[in-house]
């Protein structure tokens, strides 16, 4: 079954029998799923008083109306066989944006009337046979509705699609998923924070850990006096653990170390890991930050110079020998750089604009860091790829990788519980939407999707990500 839009307006159709409501309650949570039976229950006397009908339908109509104003996932428990209210559904779907998807029930009719006789107030045999054709004129017609998906369900009772299990071969085999840490809840003992949560990444499979670099906390994260550490000086304590992790920032403004001092203190890192470093590095976008220590925040124009002088210098600075070096942007009088890195360490330029930041990451880059938007994420690859045609550079020279923020949980209620307490004054559709909330499978195959895009490396930062035991929970993602 392919993987359903969200949020989206889902429309069940089929006859009594062919197991609608389970199917929904085995993949939405309860409050996302509006059923007519249920409804006569609440106005009527049981969910099968049909002198209650009326009243019934009327407030589905007004709970799914709702619902879409509000952009929230909606599952439309009914029939579904009724074609001027299955269109008045597609038309509500239209008229709020959201995607419309119609989830056809082709059970077997024997099977459909076996679960009708077993119920305690089964429909009545001459009812239900006309259902059963109805629904084979309907479930032949819905493609020509306009609906924006159309699925076919012939098993109701085939087993949801599970994570992987924590021994089983990696699923995305063509990179690592890197863990990133953004925010810092370590209490009053950091070191000990910090070292289990890399042990944790370690545990849990992660190919890496990436730390944040800024010099205030960002309002997108936490609040401006949280903790939030200089990364290298913490990178340089997490060197010292007994991990196989991959190292580094995402992302290094370039605003803030001279590129001297950045080729300077990832080579030191890379020494110290044996050779697992990677630099992030983007112009820097957070003004306030650097108002507040002190340091010249030019526009975005001069900023992108010094990112490109910052990677020439390292480049320089890291090669063999000790020679001058009369560069693009750089002259230095020498290059004496020791201790040498214990491997090439990888650029990685984050950033969108496809004008310069995209060329830079084309030009100079070893990866291009991208935001995960699944709408946006094709135009861009194709754009840093024409920049590296341009460059005269091999596209395959230049890794895609994204930052991937997403509200994660084990069911979907944990996700919408968490969606509530961190959206603030967002619409909560509109939170879910930024960050691609939804539970660990279903991030899976995100990330699956991610893969076929072309991306390699996936950095992977959750919302309130607390402890270890968080980590230990995202296992399944790096399998």
């Amino acid at each position: 079954m392919p993987l359903l839009p969200e949020p989206a307006l889902v429309v069940l159709v089929g006859a009594s029998g062919s197991g609608k409501s389970t199917w929904a309650a085995a993949r939405y949570r309860e409050v996302e799923v509006v059923s007519s039976d249920a409804l006569r229950g609440i106005v009527g006397s049981g969910p099968h008083d049909l002198d209650a009908s009326t009243e019934a339908f009327a407030l589905l109509d007004q709970i799914v109306a709702g619902r879409l104003r509000r952009g929230l996932t909606t599952v439309i428990d009914t029939l579904g066989l009724d074609p001027e209210r299955r269109l008045g559904y597609l038309a509500a779907a239209r008229a709020a944006g959201l995607p419309a998807v119609a989830v056809a029930f082709d059970t077997d009719e024997a099977v459909s009337r076996s679960r009708n006789a077993s119920r305690e107030r089964p429909v009545p045999a001459r009812a239900l046979s006309g259902q059963l054709r109805q629904a084979r004129v309907v479930l032949a017609s819905l493609a020509e509705e306009g609906w924006d998906l159309v699925v076919t369900v012939t098993d109701d009772q085939a087993p949801l699609p599970r994570a992987a299990d924590p021994v089983a071969a990696r699923t995305v085999a063509e990179g690592d998923v890197v863990l990133q840490l953004s925010r810092f809840p370590w209490d009053e003992d950091p070191a000990a924070w910090l070292t289990q949560m890399a042990l944790a990444a370690q545990a849990a499979g992660f190919g890496g850990l990436a730390l944040m670099d800024h010099l205030i906390q960002i309002p997108q994260v936490d609040r401006a006096w949280a903790p939030i550490p200089e990364p290298l000086v913490t990178l340089g304590m997490l060197a010292g653990l007994d991990t196989d992790l991959r190292l580094g920032t995402l992302c290094t403004p370039a605003t803030f170390r001279a590129g001297g001092m950045l080729a300077k203190s990832f080579a030191t890192l890379d020494a110290l890991s044996g050779g697992r470093a990677f630099c992030g590095i983007g112009a820097g976008w957070f003004e306030r930050e650097h108002a507040a220590y002190g340091l010249d925040f030019p526009p975005i124009g001069r900023r992108l110079d010094l990112v490109e002088t910052a990677i020439e210098t390292m480049r320089a600075i890291w090669g063999p020998g000790t020679k001058e070096y009369d560069g693009v942007r750089v002259q230095l009088p020498e290059t004496t750089g020791y201790p040498r890195p214990a491997h090439h360490i990888p650029i990685i330029i984050g950033g969108k604009g496809e004008r310069r930041t995209l060329r830079i990451a084309a030009t100079h880059g070893d990866a291009c860091n991208l935001p995960g938007d699944p709408d946006l994420l094709p135009h861009r690859i194709a754009v840093l790829h024409q920049h590296c045609d341009e460059a005269g550079r091999d596209r395959a020279e230049v890794a895609i990788t994204v930052l991937d923020l997403p509200v994660l949980g084990s069911t979907r209620d944990q996700v919408w519980e968490r969606v509530e307490t961190h959206r603030g004054r967002t619409p909560a559709a509109d939170y879910a939407r930024r960050h691609q909330a939804g539970t660990l499978d279903t991030q899976r195959r995100r990330h699956d999707d991610l893969r076929d895009a072309g991306v390699g490396t996936i950095f992977l930062s959750p919302v309130g990500l607390a402890g270890p035991e968080d980590v230990l929970a995202l296992a399944p993602l790096t399998r």
